[in-house]
């Protein structure tokens, strides 16, 4: 189990990578449809990772 500032850490990172693929994509919208979907499934991955390790966090402040 990982630390609470390890994840506070750890969910930064993942946000920020969430928030960039869903800027690629929407860069790419236009001009690559393949390229953004992947981008945009990217970003939902890393979102739904942020919001397990959000949870965990939770429980171990409780």
């Amino acid at each position: 189990m990982k630390t609470i500032p390890e994840l506070k850490t750890r969910i930064q990172e993942l946000s920020k990578q969430a928030v960039e693929f869903s800027r690629k994509a929407s860069e790419v919208c236009l001009t690559d449809r393949q390229q953004a979907k992947y981008f945009r499934q990217q970003a939902r991955e890393a979102s739904k990772r942020t919001q397990v390790l959000i949870q965990e966090l939770k429980r171990q402040e409780v």
